[in-house]
């Protein structure tokens, strides 16, 4: 019994180690989202970056919201990766609240 048990915890030991490290990270943009057009893009193009697990964009709150492994890629370079398809994008720390412009239209279209 004590050689099943000790088993066991080694083996939990194993899966505990090679834990993914998934961190959240939230970007707005410049230029602002104003659209359906605008999240597909911006989730189009950042889903190619390594490390990328899931993207969720809000048009309303401004926000592109990125859950990657820490272990593959960096807040920084996900940052970077948004210059590669014409947005720059700005870090949102937890409580801040991000305006949106008005709307001049789209220039996705």
């Amino acid at each position: 019994m004590r050689k099943v048990i000790m088993t066991l915890a080694i083996a939990l030991m194993g899966v505990a180690a090679q834990a993914k490290d998934i961190k959240t990270v939230i970007f707005t943009t410049q230029p602002q989202m104003h659209c359906a057009s605008c999240e597909k893009k911006i989730k189009g193009n950042l889903r190619y970056e390594k490390g990328v697990k899931r993207i969720d964009t809000s048009v309303e709150q401004q926000k592109v919201t990125v859950k990657y492994d820490a272990d593959k890629t960096s807040a920084e370079k996900l940052q970077k990766a948004f210059k590669k398809f014409g947005y720059e994008a700005r870090q949102v720390k937890a409580n801040e609240k991000v305006e949106r412009e008005a709307s001049q239209g789209c220039s996705n279209m």
